[in-house]
């Protein structure tokens, strides 16, 4: 079985057939075959988006997605819930000395479907090879590049008092499929990972509904960690009603039997979105529309306050909730 050497990074021999053979037949960019230093690109409007993410998730497959699919989904995420259309891609591999060369083409094909599916083009690319136990396998870090027309309208200031804050379906999803692929506990039917891409239906929203005032992706700390972090940066609080917040039964089950809460569990195809009240219900019967987000609910609204986040309990008590403390859930993401 072949595996990765570390002479696969010395830049000689081995490191060009790792290229031509394992990322070249993927990576078909006309600009990243070029093969140059860096690649030029032409910009389509006056302002872009840029962000850079790294990913070190364990085990690198796991139910619903890889590494690879993740690296690409949370890097488009984020450009897209910052109101910009993700256009490029780079991407940098750490590969472990050991790593199995099929696991490695199995993650750049997800990589480069899952770029592909979002309309996303790969121009940039880099690899180095790292000793045996340094770094569990593969690490992959991106920097995605998006156009935007309009850079001021998704933005934390524009949060008022009154908007409903609207998420896109069930939460802590994401981090039950890690727990229980690491934990060895098997479930019918098998908890998936909601890794996926949100970009097409974060433009038809946006399209849409005018009154968006802001947009976060819940990922590391959940729901819970992204709400404070709004609060605190707004000065308002959020109030948020624990029985509309979607939970699937068997994830709950499953968290539950782990001790674990789902509001600091990470999600990684969600989107919490801020809107005016006048346009929440249509927005929520939009989502409802599209297969996959049937579970597209209001969980909360903004209120004049301190910077709190407020739960309503199902049992009728307040809880604050704060930001995440410690990591229960090390190499989510």
């Amino acid at each position: 079985m072949k595996k990765i050497l570390i002479s696969h990074g010395d830049g000689g021999r081995m490191t060009h057939d790792l290229i031509q053979q394992v990322f070249l037949p993927y990576f078909k960019d006309p600009v990243l075959l070029e093969q140059s230093d860096a690649a030029i690109i032409s910009v389509q409007t006056p302002y872009a988006a840029v962000s850079t993410d790294s990913f070190v998730i364990q085990p690198l497959e796991f139910p619903g997605g890889d590494i690879g699919k993740l690296a690409v989904a949370g890097t488009v995420n984020d450009l897209a819930v910052s109101g910009a259309k993700p256009a490029f891609l780079t991407v940098g591999f750490i590969l472990e000395e050991g790593l199995e060369m099929s696991v490695l083409q199995r993650v750049v094909h997800s990589l480069a479907v899952t770029a592909a599916e979002a309309g996303v083009r790969i121009i940039a690319g880099d690899t180095k090879v790292v000793e045996k136990g340094s770094c569990g396998g593969m690490i992959i870090n991106t920097t995605g590049i998006g156009y935007m027309e309009m850079p001021n309208r998704i933005a934390m200031r524009n949060i008022n008092p009154g908007d409903v804050i609207v998420i896109n379906g069930g939460i802590a999803e994401h981090a039950v499929a890690i727990l229980a692929e690491r934990a060895g506990l098997e479930f019918s039917p098998i908890l998936l990972s909601d890794c996926c891409t949100l970009n097409g239906v974060v433009d038809q929203l946006l399209d849409q509904f005018k009154t968006i005032r802001f947009m976060r992706d819940p990922s590391r700390g959940g729901i819970a960690t992204s709400m404070k972090e709004i609060a605190e940066h707004t000065g308002m609080d959020m109030v948020i009603e624990e029985k509309r917040i979607p939970l699937r039964s068997d994830v709950q089950g499953a968290l539950e039997m782990m001790g674990m809460d789902p509001l600091y569990m990470a999600n990684e195809g969600k989107v919490l979105i801020f809107v005016a009240e006048e346009e929440a219900a249509a927005l929520v019967q939009c989502l409802k529309s599209i297969p996959g987000y049937e579970a597209a609910s209001e969980i909360g609204r903004v209120k004049e306050g301190t910077g709190r986040v407020l739960l309503q309990t199902v049992i009728g008590g307040t809880r604050e909730l704060d930001r995440m403390s410690g990591s229960p859930l090390p190499r989510i993401c």
